[in-house]
């Protein structure tokens, strides 16, 4: 039997995520309903600027005192679009304390501060559910926390960035540089006026942090994740991966180390193997390789921003904690039980293509070479090509055998100071193999 008193939800934010959340809230109200078994009302819309236009939405509903909305005490569920680490932090965690669970698509504040918003949900007994943080409509988070809560997940390989995708793909199947990529992902509406976030890579560090912390039951922030973007990455890189019968992408890979006693989480570009399930991802899809004991290799598809696909997660996650107010019970919480340290970048073992720039004369590759056995790191296959306008330089490429990414780093401290090491113009690690 369905209740008839509506469960009441509080939107903090109307963008272009929000707008739609309410949106499909309104026309889809009778199937919500009923998946809930209780209508839901949006009873409050907390906005910036409140003289703006927002078609469908009640202008009654229009608040700019968000604190005020989820002060009053008959919110049920407290939606939070609104993005950032203040005053989203406070908002949520003042929602928890005057009875309102929250659903969130917040990565950056998930990352930052998780653990504290975890243990305010705890605290006063109420939900905090986040599937949009992470990968857009792509169900990957209660997965990882509900569905293979009895596993025991070893790695998680992730693209998980929609418009670093984009412009990388871009790269390889047209030929462009970086700026022309980023150019064309401005225009078509996939990358920011300010793209920093994206291509820097600290939005897929953020979500390396949550899914780490889901998947290996640990605490990860996002300062203990490495960083690298791809503003590095050049046509000449493409190129060479294409050699290699690779492709180049943005991953981030979260790992648990053999003896199982840490974990690592890092975001850089990488080559794989075009055989890779994650090499035929293109344009701006993101996609999640799990790979568990008794489970296997999953891959979780589609695509990972934008308005519709986010507020899909968020409704999802909208319906779930709704149903877990009806039965007076909540949902899964923090299972960050193992407390397991997080390995600096130091301790990653992987493979590792090196291009050095050399002078082209006899002897320089047994001087690479010795380098490259001192410091412990042994070579895979080496290429060497005299430049077209010659001037006495060569290119070489060098893929290493599995390495730790501190012995590399030593090797390739010693290769800048030989004399006839002109330059080492790219380091890019070698995944999925």
């Amino acid at each position: 039997m369905m209740r008839t008193r509506p469960l009441k939800v509080a939107l903090l934010g109307c963008g272009v995520v929000g707008s739609e959340v309410a949106r499909i809230m309104t026309t889809h109200a009778d199937d919500l309903a009923a998946r809930i078994g209780a209508p839901v009302e949006l009873a409050g819309v907390a906005v910036r600027r409140p003289s703006k236009v927002r078609e469908g939405i009640d202008p009654a509903l229009i608040t700019t005192d968000a604190t005020a909305l989820v002060k009053r005490g008959d919110i049920d569920v407290v939606i939070e679009v609104i993005g950032g680490i203040e005053p989203a932090r406070t908002l949520i965690t003042t929602a928890f304390e005057h009875g309102a669970s929250v659903v969130s698509a917040n990565k950056a504040l998930l990352a930052e501060d998780g653990a504290a918003l975890h243990a305010a949900a705890e605290q006063h007994g109420r939900d905090l559910y986040y599937e949009a943080a992470v990968a857009g409509a792509i169900p990957l988070v209660r997965p990882l926390r509900e569905s293979l809560a009895g596993d025991k997940v070893n790695r998680v390989l992730g693209i998980v960035n929609g418009t670093t995708n984009f412009i990388l793909d871009k790269m390889d199947t047209s030929g462009a540089g970086y700026s022309e990529a980023l150019d064309e992902a401005t225009a078509l509406g996939y990358a920011e006026a300010d793209p920093t976030a994206d291509v820097e890579g600290f939005d897929a560090a953020a979500k390396a942090a949550i899914l780490a912390g889901i998947a290996f039951h640990t605490r990860v922030r996002i300062g203990d994740v490495h960083r690298e973007g791809i503003t590095e990455v050049t046509a000449a890189d493409i190129a060479s991966a294409r050699r290699m019968g690779c492709t180049v992408k943005l991953l981030a890979i979260c790992e648990r180390a053999a003896d199982g006693q840490s974990v690592t989480a890092r975001v850089h570009p990488a080559m794989i193997p075009l055989s890779h399930p994650l090499a035929s991802v293109r344009e701006a899809y993101n996609a999640v390789f799990v790979e568990a004991e008794a489970a296997g290799q999953l891959m979780f598809y589609g695509p990972g921003a934008g308005g519709s696909p986010t507020a899909s997660a968020v409704l999802g996650d909208l319906v779930a904690v709704c149903r877990n107010k009806l039965n007076g019970a909540t949902g899964p919480g923090e299972s960050a039980y193992t407390r397991l340290p997080v390995s600096p970048m130091g301790d990653v073992v992987t493979r590792y293509h090196i291009s050095l720039d050399v002078a082209d004369k006899p002897g320089v590759l047994a001087q690479v070479a010795t380098v490259f056995a001192d410091k412990g790191v042994s070579i895979d296959t080496v290429r060497q090509q005299g430049r077209p306008d010659g001037g006495g330089e060569a290119s070489l490429v060098v893929v290493t055998h599995r390495a730790s990414d501190a012995a590399l780093s030593a090797t390739v401290e010693a290769l800048r100071k030989l004399d006839t090491v002109r330059g080492v113009a790219s380091i890019m690690r070698v995944e999925g193999e």
